[in-house]
């Protein structure tokens, strides 16, 4: 065993940049869809081994570089999907844009091995793995915050256990999710220390702990709590195919009535996913923008049809699309720009509050730099000719005996530490979306980032999705209930009950800094410390 451990090694000293390309690879199937955690955690051990071998500080960039390289356009092959479901540019354009897209976001993992290389290309393995963690834990926050942010898989996500159970993302609400990263980083760090000394024992707790936190499921508590808001979500399964065809619209609403009206009667929170209305509720714009409406062309009598199928103790939160119009060069009203909103309606059809898309998709809802890429041929996913605008970010919409709900649509429930109101805490978080986009491996990972922002806020968040997956999740993240992909359904129940705040919920991304603070000083310190107690001895 020893021989062919050393043969590995010697090969992947050798070719470094294969084997971090191979070890990334590796790491990303330990994400949903495939969720091969094991592997994950050996790849890591791998590259936290690679790195540390490294003889130079350009060695050590390059392999971080070619393992976040290969790691980030695996597990983000599901942005080439989405160039399928758009006309203005090549399908075959969203195969070269995932990798292109992660020569950058490779600079981070990068980063991550450089800054360790440099602290603590001297100290021992484990030591350099306390390093090389929380350098790692330092620039995913900044994957995750820069050029307005893409933190797009954390490698945390490989370790939250199944439906039912939280697996390892227990320690979230103490951590958050770039800190909770840092320890995964550790347990290959862990193995690799392990596999170095030939001391596979030393592993063996640790390792079947974590398998068995993995797959431990949670006690639910299905009785109804105290003051509980009872909830009607619907996924009404609408392709994204047929999502912007006109002759669509009719059968489409049909579809979510007949979902939502069981129950109308009842005092309830109704849910409809991102897309699911193509009507303007706003008045006030162009008569022309009204033409294709599916309420005859009046935004009331679309608000009424929706409150008739609510009910009238039901408050609706759904979502929309609103325009902001304005005079043109020539003095003409139109539709300047638009806004990617949720509304909240009662049963009446009277507008009671809303909220505005903050952390928009780029080259998605809106183009960077138009100018340039425009005539270049470059064109947003999504339909329509001019760029949404963000809103001023996480609020809270007070409905009154339906609770106080936060608003995240699609996209923005992947940013940690910006999805709640910390001056105005909501009972739960709606996350509508629309995943028609994301193919197979993209809603898997999105339904998991939503249970890690549940659990480190301790707070319920519920899902509405246009074609799956949906979910009730709880606050500590475990899903009670869900629809699965490509079906029509809907989900009846109580919202489960929020947690007190969370340490994470409290302190945010100081709590981030703070842990990587800790795990690099941990690593520069406790091996001087342990030379010192030798030489006294």
């Amino acid at each position: 065993m020893k021989a062919r451990l050393a043969a590995v090694a010697a090969l992947m000293q050798r070719r470094p940049a294969l084997a971090a390309i191979a070890l990334g690879l590796i790491a990303a199937c330990a994400y949903p869809p495939l969720h091969l955690w094991p592997l994950g955690i050996g790849a890591l051990a791998g590259f936290v081994w690679l790195v540390h071998a490294a003889p130079t500080k350009r060695a050590a960039l390059w392999i971080g570089w070619c393992f976040g390289w290969a790691h980030l356009t695996l597990a983000n092959n599901w942005i080439a999907t989405a160039f399928t479901h758009q006309a203005k540019m090549p399908e075959v354009l969203g195969w070269a844009a995932v990798p292109l897209l992660c020569i950058y976001l490779a600079v981070y993992p990068a980063l991550a091995a450089l800054a360790a290389h440099v602290l603590a290309r001297k100290q021992p393995l484990w030591a350099f793995g306390l390093v090389l963690a929380g350098a790692w834990i330092v620039t995913e926050a900044l994957r995750g915050w820069m050029f307005t942010g893409y933190p797009w898989p954390p490698v945390g996500l490989m370790m939250l256990g199944g439906w039912g159970t939280p697996g390892l993302a227990r320690l979230l609400p103490w951590m958050g999710t770039y800190a909770f990263s840092g320890v995964v980083m550790l347990l290959g760090a862990g193995l690799a220390v392990s596999v170095q000394r030939g001391r596979w024992t030393d592993m063996i707790v640790p390792l079947a702990g974590a398998a068995f936190i993995m797959h431990v499921p949670v006690v639910v508590q299905e009785t109804e709590p105290a003051n509980s808001v009872r909830y009607t979500l619907v996924q009404p399964y609408l392709p994204q195919s047929e999502i912007n065809d006109p002759a669509k619209f009719d059968e489409h609403f049909a579809r979510i009535a007949r979902l939502t009206t069981p129950g109308r009667d009842q005092s309830r929170l109704v849910l409809w996913p991102e897309s699911a209305i193509p009507d303007y509720l706003e008045e006030g714009y162009p008569e022309r923008y009204y033409i294709q409406m599916t309420a005859g062309g009046d935004p009331v009598l679309a608000r009424q049809r929706i409150g008739n199928v609510i009910g009238p103790q039901s408050t609706l939160l759904t979502g929309v699309v609103n325009l902001n119009i304005g005079a043109d060069e020539t003095g003409r009203q139109r539709a300047l720009s638009a806004r990617n909103s949720v509304m909240a309606l009662d049963g009446e059809g009277t507008i009671l509050a809303g909220y505005d898309k903050a952390h928009l998709v780029p080259y998605g809802e809106y183009l960077p730099m138009r100018w340039l890429l425009e005539p270049l041929g470059a064109s947003r996913l999504v339909a329509g000719s001019i760029d949404y605008l963000p809103g001023p970010g996480p609020r809270t919409l007070d409905l009154g005996v339906h609770g106080k709900a936060g608003v995240m649509i699609c996209y923005e429930i992947v940013f940690s530490g910006a999805v709640a109101d910390k001056a105005d805490r909501p009972d739960y978080i709606f996350n509508p979306s629309n995943d028609g986009w994301f193919g197979w491996w993209g809603p898997p990972q999105h339904l998991a980032q939503a249970r890690m922002r549940a659990a480190e806020e301790g707070l319920p968040v519920l899902r509405s999705t246009t074609t799956g997956i949906s979910a009730v999740i709880d606050a500590g993240g475990v899903v009670r209930a869900t629809i699965g992909m490509g079906e029509a359904d809907a989900l009846n129940g109580f919202i489960p009950q929020a947690k007190p705040p969370t340490l994470f919920s409290q302190w945010g991304h100081t709590l981030t800094l703070a842990w990587a603070a800790l795990f690099v000083a941990l690593g520069l310190v406790l091996p001087r410390a342990l030379a010192l107690t030798r030489t006294r001895g």
